[in-house]
């Protein structure tokens, strides 16, 4: 996985946790520039790092790198399903309201 991947699964996280990049900084005991460096793909994380801004982000090292593949099939897999079958999810993603 090259720089320009991690970068985006990173800073798709960090938003989905709501976070600006300072608090997650501040979480992981890194600082704001190398958050930063890191979502714009300049800079390569080490695995030790990496694990600190997950931890900060309160997921695992496989949902980094596991969901991030998954979302991009997210939309093709729901076009295959059914008319009642989409409905079924909708349903269900409203109740979780």
């Amino acid at each position: 996985m090259d720089n320009a991947e991690v970068g985006k699964r990173l800073r798709y996280f960090r938003e989905k946790k709501k976070m600006n990049r300072n608090a997650l900084a501040n979480a992981a005991g890194v600082s704001p520039t190398y958050i930063y460096q890191l979502e714009k793909g300049e800079k390569s994380p080490t695995v030790e790092y990496l694990g600190y801004i997950c931890d900060a982000l309160k997921i695992t090292l496989p949902t980094f790198f596991g969901d991030a593949e998954n979302m991009r099939d997210l939309p093709n897999k729901v076009d295959e399903l059914t008319p009642v079958q989409k409905e079924l999810l909708n349903d269900f993603l409203n109740s979780l309201r």
